[in-house]
């Protein structure tokens, strides 16, 4: 019998799995139904987006999917996992900024799925000769999403004092988010 020494095991030395990065593809329309289990949670809390809470499942992938939206999935093994759009921010002389929007799966937050998205917007952006990337009203008290986009290089460029009505905060701030590419 082989003695079992601590250093011997293989798991002692294993390096722990790097999480494979989302894929993140165009949205088709068979992606409705998941962008929908997406967009719900978030539109119904009413805490990040200044959407009406009741608005219906319709309207809100009419909006999510306005013709002016390049529509994307960000999906593990198959499951659509976040959603995110980006558009002109403006028409016009405003047309070479670019805005988004980014909403994950309640089940998928912490993984790093807006993260990706927000990288994967970026390069796009930079594809599509964006000079930049606005984001128009960012809530205050969102303040994961608002480290998450410090970290990828957005600057705040000014906030909006009570903006957002939300629904346990009351009265809150909004910021104008920026970055150049």
């Amino acid at each position: 019998m082989q003695p079992s020494w601590p250093d011997s095991d293989p798991a002692i030395h294993a390096v722990p799995a790097t999480p494979m990065p989302p894929t993140i593809r165009p949205a088709t329309q068979n992606d409705s139904p998941a962008i929908w289990r997406i967009l719900e949670p978030t539109i119904r809390a009413g805490e990040t987006y200044p959407l009406p809470r009741d608005m219906p499942r319709d309207s809100a992938l009419a909006y999510w999917h306005a013709p002016t939206h390049e529509v994307f999935v960000a999906e593990e093994n198959t499951e659509i996992l976040g959603t995110y759009y980006i558009r002109p921010n403006q028409s016009g002389g405003g047309a070479h900024i670019a805005n988004c929007g980014y909403m994950t799966a309640p089940q998928a937050t912490g993984r790093g799925i807006a993260r990706a998205m927000c990288h994967h917007s970026l390069q796009h952006a930079r594809e599509k000769n964006y000079r930049a990337i606005q984001f128009n009203f960012v809530v205050a008290t969102n303040t994961r999403a608002i480290a998450l986009w410090h970290s990828c290089g957005f600057q705040t460029l000014t906030r909006l004092p009570a903006a957002f009505h939300h629904p346990t905060a009351g009265y809150v701030d909004a910021l104008v988010m920026f970055q150049i590419l």
